[in-house]
């Protein structure tokens, strides 16, 4: 018997590749497509169809997605201040790229498609976060979010695809991006701690984000995927939330301030109650110890050099 296929778009990235890792071990062939512009070689899990690519390439992801049983929509081009730079790669990567995900899914009579969307879509709307809050965009990332979740819901109202959008709070993790445009502050606190250099905090420090383990939010797809749920929005957060100046303070003393990033969010925190009502789902790793996790590792293998 041929074992069921499962798509991961962006599997050679952050989250995708510890998703892609997970699929394997549950006994599905795994095709990931990605066009590395974010992703690594070494990220790719061993047993996985790599294929490279973009999601913009039509006839690539019709090869892809053939045959498959789920797509995971992961690939995106990710965070805020990028897209400010880039507003115009942005919008092509998460709006029509998502588009394209959808079309090929509906020809090819995927079953279900999980889509990555982002908290970003709250904007400055005050905590705890509620997926039923109007959206509050305060940069161009977040919008082309939102606008790739309404057309997942268009394609399972309109054309009968099965859809589930998941919106990330702040994911961290092994593989996180520590460095250039990308990065997260986690990673770059904690590549600052290992390089020995002083942690720079950008504004006050007051700036409150609610944390999520990568393990946590790949449990969350697969138990959207493994539900009847469709056509909905799900918040994937912890429930809690630290400041990024508390989050420093666990790291290093050595500090230094700069002003504040364009278009940050002054608070995150998930309401996960419709996450846990609907798939069952809620984060089971603290924030306080998969923080002390990745330090540890970060002063293990500084010890080791």
């Amino acid at each position: 018997m041929l074992k069921e296929i499962m798509v991961v778009t962006g599997g050679a990235g952050f989250i995708g590749s510890h998703l892609s890792e997970k699929l394997l071990s549950l006994g599905y062939t795994v095709r990931i497509i990605d066009n590395m512009s974010q992703g690594k070689k070494e990220y790719i899990p061993d047993g996985a169809e790599f294929y490279q690519g973009d999601i913009l390439d039509k006839e690539l992801l019709r090869k892809v997605f053939s045959g498959a049983k789920g797509v995971f929509h992961v690939a995106a081009m990710s965070k805020v201040a990028p897209s400010i730079d880039k507003i115009e790669y942005c919008t092509e990567q998460n709006v029509m790229g998502t588009l394209n995900v959808l079309i090929v899914a509906k020809e090819c009579e995927v079953e279900k498609v999980i889509y990555s969307s982002s908290s970003s879509y709250y904007g400055n709307h005050k905590a705890p976060q509620r997926e039923d809050m109007l959206p509050n965009p305060l940069n161009p990332y977040a919008l082309s979010k939102y606008v790739g979740e309404q057309y997942c819901e268009l394609y399972t109202i309109l054309y009968g695809l099965p859809t589930l959008s998941l919106r990330y709070f702040n994911v961290y993790g092994n593989r996180q991006p520590s460095e250039g445009a990308y990065a997260l502050v986690l990673g770059i606190f904690l590549k600052n701690l290992q390089e020995g250099k002083t942690l720079t905090i950008h504004g006050n420090g007051s700036q409150r984000r609610d944390f999520v383990h990568v393990s946590d939010v790949v449990d969350a797809n697969i138990a959207a995927f493994n539900s009847d749920a469709q056509g909905m929005v799900l918040n994937v957060g912890s429930g809690k939330n630290i400041s990024v100046q508390e989050l420093a303070d666990l790291i290093s003393s050595d500090q230094t301030y700069e002003p504040r990033r364009l278009g940050d969010a002054e608070i995150t925190l998930a309401d996960i109650h419709k996450a846990r009502e609907v798939i069952g789902w809620e984060a089971r790793v603290s924030i306080e110890d998969g923080i002390q996790s990745m330090i540890d590792d970060v002063v293990k293998s500084s010890s080791q050099e």
